[in-house]
């Protein structure tokens, strides 16, 4: 056996080694990442993340971990075994290893520390002595894979073997290290053998079984080889009762284990790279949409008890075990590989990377210890307190994939593509642009403070695409101190010139203190600054229930980023550690509810709540974007377009209005400028043209035959901006068009809070699916939960608001 020490030495002075290139070039792919040899990390939290896990790296040892994989070779080992996870009678033992080598080639990669791609040398070396001649490699003897096919009791062996394969990847991609893939593709051939004797049922029964991202792996290992015993392979693992409801676009995630799902769509869309078929693409743009848009809470994170619950389940799903962090680490990767196939979505992914890096990952390590400890579950009950790893008794999932996020933090920061350099993060890092002579550094200490400087070393031209955050209204950015544009929240900032040295981009990112709802409580919201999540500091009390806030009594406190609510701070949940507290919050306000919708993004499917109330609402089916009666506007041409509201915007109001212009293109009966309702028994609307040819406003906790009315004497106009307005409090409804009251009910019973936290509240759609959806354009919907006055009505019809 090789002296660990010899290894050492041998490797103690290489140059950093160029990555590796692969022999098949992605299709459907138009951005790229920076190898993480070109971008190093500044000063700031998430360098202090990555020099306590590159500490932990140094100290392991690395002989214990190979314990268990030569003991299963029959090999000699004096070890001492690893506990956890990684003890001699856990079946899952030997994912540990691989999480190793990818921090440790991630590391070597982006540092340029030998002593990181030297360990890795030597568990490779190690690893290549414990193999099978069949290409059998594990810590557990072959007879799991047994177990696994013919259905009986085990803890997912797949899920294991891709740690390795993955690690082996890496380290060879990565550090240059040729005997890892020599041991990798001896691997992936014995893979092929066992898989291929199989009957596609038997496969699918196995695939029962949470098995990891090894087809994600194997698609990587095709690209890099060309190999098409690899792409067959890969596609073996290919499981049609999670990736059929989501090639049909249908979210039945409910009740299965979320991480087990999470890699299957990230070989997906890698799927979808190897082969170009575009149901493998469908299927990881549906999942991410399912999972960020309908099954996340408010730090980014997923599932309750590992497990996904039924969409838009949050405020009943608080517990110890939510958020595991396994979950967020495959999400951003998903989230990537989503960019690099449609940049056009860039600012919408990035926003959710942003919110899930810093609110869940990034507050995931223990600063107290030198080693990175990780947490496996963020809690998000009330009351609930992280706790974390240990250096050798634990080695949970999320230990291993927390020493991969904190060696790769500088992966997303820049993308590019020709000469186009996106910038999506707001991190300390500077980028030396292979091949251009270019050097671009960006100075932060985001998000403490809401400013960034570029700095460019170099000359050439970049098309600079710097993101807009959707929380950042009113953001400003300089050019050499010139002031360039009025970039719109949600979108990409073009700045397309030939760029000399010393040139600067100043970037300012307002951010505002915001509540969001969940959505199936909407008095249930998290605190936000900016992205930033607040948590209630409650040091040792365990609290039993939701802590009661009025949004009214925050007050900003010394620190950046700090508030009082009375008593109580509110600091950033990502430095939140060592005591109790709470990000959810029970809201209780006088201060009426307010919503605006602007309309102002210029591309993706978010709707931004103006007010930062945080009422935001999504484009639906062909809603789309289009000149607006100012600025821009959504075009609802009929069909399947409208746009969705949260739940329960209007949930115990005694009052309301809505006002929003519209310009009805086709006059169909009974479609709807809004409709807040929970189906056809509850609701609220109002329609441009009911069967009588007039519009109408209507509220009905009965259905169609207890409705309520207010009659128009004419339908809204087509073909012309009109402006719209519905009042209500008391026993009184007035109709508005274009500023003036065009009709009224003094005899309305029925009250807006009556109808509950409505669940489907539209904009252009009716409860009933036989109504037409609107085939209109609208612009600036505004929702309050009280009655504005006629002048007010007025007013905002003769400002164009």
């Amino acid at each position: 056996m090789p002296q660990r020490r010899t290894l050492l030495k041998a490797a103690a002075g290489a140059a950093l080694l160029p990555p590796v290139t692969l022999a098949r070039p992605d299709n459907g792919v138009s951005a790229y990442a920076f190898p993480l040899t070109a971008v190093r990390l500044g000063a700031g939290p998430f360098a202090d993340n990555a020099a306590r896990t590159q500490t932990y790296l140094r100290f392991l040892n690395a002989d214990r971990l190979l314990h268990m994989f030569r003991v299963t070779a029959g090999l000699s080992s004096s070890a001492t075994p690893c506990g956890g996870w990684e003890s001699p009678t856990t079946e899952l033992r030997g994912h540990s290893i691989g999480h190793v080598l990818t921090a440790l080639a991630q590391a070597y990669a982006s540092t340029g520390d030998t002593a990181y791609r030297t360990k890795g040398d030597y568990l490779v070396a190690q690893l290549a002595l414990c193999q099978r001649p069949n290409g059998f490699l594990s810590a557990y003897p072959e007879s799991f894979i047994d177990r696994v096919e013919t259905g009986q009791q085990v803890w997912a062996p797949y899920y294991t073997l891709h740690k390795i394969v993955q690690g082996l990847l890496d380290m060879h991609q990565l550090a240059g290290n040729g005997q890892a893939l020599t041991v990798l593709e001896r691997k992936a051939a014995w893979v092929q053998a066992r898989n291929s004797r199989l009957t596609y049922a038997q496969r699918q029964q196995m695939l029962r079984v949470e098995f990891g991202g090894i087809g994600e792996t194997l698609f990587n290992l095709y690209q890099l080889s060309e190999n098409p015993a690899h792409l067959t392979t890969a596609q073996y693992f290919d499981h049609a009762q999670v990736l059929d409801p989501l090639a049909a676009n249908t979210d039945a995630l409910a009740g299965f284990h979320a991480n087990t799902q999470i890699p299957k769509a990230l070989a997906a869309i890698r799927g979808f790279h190897a082969t170009g078929a575009v149901r493998y693409r469908d299927i990881a743009v549906n999942f991410w949409n399912f999972v960020v848009r309908q099954h996340s809470y408010a730090i980014g994170g997923n599932s309750n008890g590992e497990y996904f619950q039924a969409p838009n389940r949050i405020a009943s799903e608080l517990s110890d075990t939510t958020c595991e962090c396994c979950n967020s680490y495959n999400m951003l990767k998903l989230t990537r590989q989503l960019f690099f196939t449609d940049p056009g979505r860039g600012a919408e992914l990035m926003d959710f990377y942003e919110k899930a890096l810093y609110n869940h990952l990034l507050g995931a390590q223990n600063p107290g210890s030198a080693h990175g400890h990780h947490c496996y579950y963020v809690p998000l009950r009330p009351g609930g307190i992280k706790t974390y790893s240990n250096d050798y008794d634990n080695f949970t999932c999320c230990h291993g994939t927390g020493m991969e996020t904190n060696t790769k933090y500088v992966d997303s920061v820049f993308f590019h593509n020709a000469n186009t350099l996106w910038v999506n993060l707001f991190i300390a890092a500077t980028l030396t642009w292979p091949g251009r002579g270019i050097t671009v550094r960006q100075d932060t200490t985001f998000p403490e403070t809401a400013t960034s400087r570029l700095t460019v070393t170099g000359t050439g031209p970049i098309d600079l695409r710097v993101r807009i955050p959707s929380w950042a209204t009113g953001a400003q950015v300089r050019v050499n101190g010139t002031l360039t544009g009025s970039p719109a929240p949600g979108t990409y900032l073009a700045i397309n010139r030939t760029w000399a040295s010393g040139d600067t981009v100043d970037i300012s990112l307002p951010m505002a203190l915001t509540v969001e709802p969940t959505p199936d409580n909407p008095a249930v919201r998290a605190v936000k600054h900016g992205p930033i999540v607040l948590a209630g500091q409650f040091g040792s009390t365990n609290l039993s229930a939701l802590p009661s806030l009025d949004p009214a009594t925050l007050r900003p406190a010394a620190a950046p980023l700090e508030y009082t609510a009375g008593s109580v701070l509110l600091r950033p949940f990502y430095k939140t550690h060592g005591q109790r507290y709470s990000v959810y919050w029970n809201v209780v306000s006088n201060t009426p509810r307010e919503a605006h919708y602007p309309f102002e993004e210029a591309s993706g499917s978010a709707v931004v709540d103006a007010t930062g109330n945080g009422w935001n609402g999504t484009l639906a089916g062909a809603a789309s974007r289009t000149a607006g009666r100012t600025g821009r506007g959504v075009l609802l041409g009929g069909g399947n377009a409208y746009i969705g509201l949260p739940a329960g915007i209007l949930a115990g109001a005694a009052s309301f209005t809505v006002a929003a212009w519209v310009r009805v293109d086709t006059a169909a009966s009974w479609a709807r400028v809004f409709d807040f309702g929970s189906g056809t028994g509850s609701y609220l609307f109002l329609t441009p043209r009911s069967s009588a040819g007039t519009a109408r406003y209507a509220i009905s906790t009965g259905g169609s035959g207890a409705e309520q009315r207010i009659d128009a004497p004419a339908a809204l106009p087509t073909g012309t901006w009109t402006h719209v307005a519905v009042t209500h409090t008391g026993n009184l409804g007035v109709l508005y068009v274009n500023g003036a009251e065009v009709a009224r009910n003094s005899a309305l019973t029925v009250r807006p809070s009556a109808l509950g936290a409505t669940t489907q509240n539209w904009i252009g759609r009716s409860q009933y699916a036989n109504d037409p959806y609107l085939a209109a354009a609208v612009d600036n919907v505004r929702i309050y939960s009280r009655a504005l006055s006629a002048a007010e009505v007025s007013q905002l019809n003769a400002t164009g608001q």
